[in-house]
């Protein structure tokens, strides 16, 4: 039963939930990331910006000097992001704030990022997936990435992570955050390396500060810091088929070898820590050295990062800062279980968020396909958040079409994992889907979908004709030979005899046997 506050909470804010209406009468509540994108009463220009949902909330604890929702649950504190996605999960918030308190989950939300609409990321809520964006230096402007922004939400992306390494960096950044409902996420270290010409080996604390400093006075949610890339890790790459693929990663290795020095984002990790709390930013301790063939997972380089991005989230924690940790890469399938075991161990149950993985590298082109399989497989282990790859992954910029490839093959993945985890409620669209296309309600059927548009135009391509919207056969099968069809006349036809299904499989195989030993055949009949 909802507690008092709980349901004064839930009579005050809607909860973001898209209803599909289904021609039996029934009506399922869709979780959703689209925010205001998605009710046409909403302003679309981006100029304007979405509505501040958070805007109160943060004025209320405008003069605490620690932003983290781990500080607050760590004092038994349930803040209204918490009671939020309690409602959105249909978890009790107590249960969410436990989570936050003992680092199983984080809640990013940064104080300057008011338009958030709250969500969460642990292993024992929903599994959540990223969608990457960012222009490049050769390609997209600003208009173009706040359309990705809401393409990627609009297809169900969790959380959006900002790549952009070209021009306009900061002014994309803000417009992008000023219309996004999801935590926002970027790599600061891309910026700080524009600030010095590109040049890795003139980077310092003091640049890569200053960058964090201003993302986070924009509103960004987390941050991918990779403070794990050790100088003693980087000649461990050296023997590896791809070296090392991360950006951020090569970046730091480069700046260590030309100094060499110890990486000055795990030596100064103590100040980087002073600005995560200042505006309540989440870390994402990346994963630099992560493998990017088939060939170099789970090598030492790889492990020995993640063992160092465990003692770096302890120093976070004791700051009550929120972190989550990022994996690999590519692994074969019979890999993967380890990198979860050995993540929960290492990094004491902190939310694992992992790039696919790639169980193969032989498909350029399909890697969201061949990243999907490896999502699922890790999501089931229980993986957190998993960060998506489209199409054009090894290949190229990501368009429009590329994100939305990328989106729906990661939510197949993480919905995967739900069911097979058993995570509540998981199964009840699965179910009504199945009933609907026994039912042969086409409309039904696409309504509740992923995509809608693409499974009706699939069955359209054939029989476009309205009144194929109730027949009871699709294009493959034809009128004669539909297996639910004919399903459907069994049992109706054991209705009639007032027998069982069971009964009329049963003597229908019998009178079939018994016919084919007339014409002299010899057959088995099924005990």
């Amino acid at each position: 039963m909802m507690d008092p506050i709980q349901n004064e909470f839930a009579s005050k804010y809607e909860i973001p939930r898209k209803e599909i209406r289904l021609t039996d009468g029934t009506k399922y509540q869709a979780y959703t990331t689209e925010g205001p994108w998605g009710n046409p009463r909403e302003p679309r220009e981006f100029h304007a910006g979405i509505p501040k949902l958070r805007e109160a909330w943060i004025r209320n604890r405008e003069k605490d000097t620690n932003h983290s929702q781990m500080y607050y649950a760590k004092r038994g504190m349930i803040t209204e992001e918490m009671r939020y996605v309690g409602l959105r999960e249909g978890f009790d918030p107590e249960f969410v704030r436990s989570e936050i308190a003992r680092g199983r989950a984080i809640l990013p939300s940064n104080k300057k990022h008011p338009e958030l609409e709250p969500m969460i990321i642990g292993r024992n809520f929903l599994v959540k997936i990223n969608a990457n964006i960012g222009n490049s230096a050769l390609s997209s402007s600003i208009e173009e990435e706040v359309e990705k922004l809401r393409w990627a939400v609009r297809w169900g992306a969790d959380t959006v992570m900002d790549l952009s390494t070209g021009k306009n960096i900061h002014e994309t950044r803000e417009w992008i955050l000023r219309n996004s409902p999801v935590p926002i996420g970027t790599v600061p270290i891309y910026q700080a390396l524009e600030k010095v010409k590109g040049k890795a080996e003139n980077l310092d604390i003091g640049v890569f500060l200053e960058t964090l400093e201003e993302q986070a006075e924009q509103g960004v949610d987390y941050f991918t810091i990779h403070s794990g890339v050790l100088l003693r890790y980087i000649p461990l790459t050296a023997k590896r088929t791809t070296g090392i693929v991360s950006r951020g990663g090569s970046i730091i290795a480069k700046w260590c070898l030309s100094h060499h020095k110890e990486n000055f984002l795990y030596e100064r990790f103590d100040d980087i820590c002073k600005v995560m709390k200042k505006y309540g930013v989440s870390f994402s301790l990346g994963d630099g050295l992560r493998p990017g063939s088939i060939a170099d997972a789970n090598d030492e380089a790889q492990f020995g990062e993640l063992r160092t991005l465990g003692e770096l989230t302890q120093k976070a924690w004791e700051e009550d800062i929120q972190v989550m940790i990022e994996g690999p890469g590519h692994v074969p399938m019979h890999l993967i279980k380890e990198n979860v075991d050995l993540q929960m161990e290492i990094c004491k149950e902190a939310p694992f968020y992992t790039l696919g993985p790639l169980v193969t590298d032989i498909a350029p082109g399909y890697d969201h396909i061949t990243s999907a399989i490896g999502a699922a497989i890790i999501g089931w282990h229980g993986t957190a958040m998993l960060c998506y790859v489209t199409p054009k992954e090894h290949l190229g910029l990501p368009d429009k079409e590329d994100v939305k490839q990328g989106v729906i093959a990661y939510k197949i993945a993480a919905h995967a994992a739900d069911l097979a985890k058993g995570h509540p409620g998981a199964k009840q669209r699965d179910d009504l889907l199945s009933k609907a296309r026994f039912e042969f309600r086409w409309e039904d059927q696409f309504a509740l979908s992923l995509d809608p548009e693409t499974a009706q135009s699939f069955h359209d391509e054939t029989l476009p004709q309205d009144r194929m919207k109730t027949a009871h056969f699709c294009s493959m099968c034809g009128p004669h030979f539909c297996s639910m069809h004919l399903t459907q006349e069994l049992r109706k036809y054991a209705e009639e005899k007032g027998i069982s299904e069971e009964a009329a499989i049963t003597a229908g195989m019998k009178e079939k046997s018994e016919e084919f030993l007339e014409k002299g055949a010899s057959v088995y009949i099924a005990p």
